[in-house]
């Protein structure tokens, strides 16, 4: 597969970006393996200007029993949507738009290091009862034989602002697999087609700081959000086209329960808390 572009320079909100994902002819250039939905590797050209993208079209999503057909596209851009409106920018730019198999969502492509070697250590299985100095414990994990070990993840002010995310979108599937590290410090979270849903099925492996205090950064930036979600805001307005009357009243449900509880949330019990499989 042709190796993408790397991310210009320039801010991640730029309209004329949006503009280039959103108008731009997409060239497929082969499709992504392994998963659950249809994923395209293209590029896209506008004015000159061309980039790698991934195109996730409608009619290539799985029916799931617990989210209306055809929406995860949708709530892939809100998503990118609530992302922006943090300021965090932890989800690439993302559009819903026409493309060589109908309507979809399309993503920017993020180019992550060039080896193994370059990328940052964000998960982890240790032998030890306790995490290390600089991690956070997920829980114990089966690996085989009789044996477990403990799953943790770095102790990162960018994860921390992924797991606020995670939160106010109700995240049901972030994996280890779904983090991305980016030239620059920079760190994203793909693959939000299972969010929004109106009841409780947030599925992480980012639980380490599960109970303890929101930052001081962290509630203000819910604060602002919980002002923009309000009836009538632009964004309350774009997020009721991109997600159901209930879902939207869910999700400002969940922004105010965390502004008043001031803590990350701890699992709810009611759902399986760590997604499967856990990459």
């Amino acid at each position: 597969m042709p190796a993408p572009e790397r991310i210009p320079s320039r801010s991640l909100t730029d309209p004329e970006l949006l503009t280039l994902l959103s108008e731009g002819t997409l060239t497929v250039l082969g499709q992504v393996g392994g998963a659950s939905n249809a994923v395209l590797h293209c590029t896209v050209e506008y004015g000159g200007e061309e980039r790698a993208c991934a195109y996730k079209p409608v009619a290539g999503e799985q029916p799931l029993w617990d989210f209306p057909d055809g929406t995860l596209a949708q709530r892939e851009v809100a998503a990118y949507e609530i992302s922006r409106a943090t300021g965090w920018d932890l989800v690439p730019p993302t559009v819903l738009r026409e493309g060589p198999y109908g309507p979809g969502m399309c993503q920017l492509w993020i180019e992550g290091p060039a080896s193994d070697e370059d990328a940052p250590s964000l998960l982890a299985l240790v032998e030890d009862e306790e995490p290390g100095e600089g991690w956070k414990a997920v829980g114990f994990a089966d690996v085989g034989e009789g044996k477990t070990a403990l799953l943790v993840h770095a102790d990162d002010p960018r994860l921390r602002r992924l797991a606020v995310l995670d939160a106010v979108i109700n995240n049901g599937d972030r994996k280890g697999g779904h983090l991305l590290p980016a030239p620059g410090g920079r760190l994203f979270g793909i693959d939000h087609g299972v969010t929004f849903n109106a009841d409780d099925k947030l599925r992480t492996l980012l639980w380490g700081w599960a109970g303890e205090p929101l930052t001081e950064e962290a509630r203000q930036v819910l604060d602002r959000l919980a002002a923009e979600l309000a009836p009538g805001a632009a964004l309350a307005t774009r997020m009721a086209e991109l997600i159901t009357p209930a879902e939207l009243e869910a999700l400002r449900e969940r922004v105010a329960g965390l502004v008043g509880g001031g803590v990350h949330p701890r699992p709810s019990g009611r759902w399986p808390p760590i997604p499967w499989p856990p990459v």
